[in-house]
């Protein structure tokens, strides 16, 4: 599987996959292209891409890192290519370079009623920490604050 680091011409394809993702953080266009500004936070964008036509995305993962702990902002798969490991692995990649630039944990939230990826990120060594009761909107749904230690 092949997973690199995202450039600017991949956004429409992020975008692509975030909108057919009712659970995925709809960045607006203005969002994701601040990924690759001198002046954005930190960030890292990964995509994967094996096996699909040129520029085509299989899924993609944003973290935002500083400090010792990196957080996970939006992973998304592309529904049809869901169960064959692109989420697992693109996680195993944010926390290979998280822990290469020796950060110690890794946040993130979750909807609750996101059955999928909360199993992908139990298996990957999350444990839940909190709860941040009505966090979601459309619907209201709390969100589930997992962390796991690199």
């Amino acid at each position: 599987m092949v997973i690199r680091h995202a450039v600017p011409e991949d956004v429409p394809q992020i975008m692509s996959l975030a909108a057919k993702s009712e659970t995925a953080a709809h960045w607006s266009r203005r969002g994701y292209d601040a990924l690759f500004a001198a002046d954005a936070p930190q960030r890292v964008a990964l995509v994967s891409v094996e096996g699909l036509p040129p520029g085509a995305v299989a899924g993609f993962v944003i973290a935002r890192f500083g400090g010792d702990a990196w957080e996970i902002e939006n992973v998304v798969v592309d529904p049809r290519l869901r169960q064959q490991g692109i989420g697992r692995r693109l996680i195993e990649r944010v926390m290979h370079e998280a822990r290469e630039n020796g950060a110690t944990a890794i946040l993130l939230e979750v909807r609750e009623s996101n059955a999928g990826a909360r199993a992908l990120y139990a298996a990957a060594g999350f444990r839940e920490e909190g709860r941040r009761r009505a966090y979601y909107r459309d619907p209201e749904e709390d969100a589930l604050l997992l962390r796991m230690a690199l």
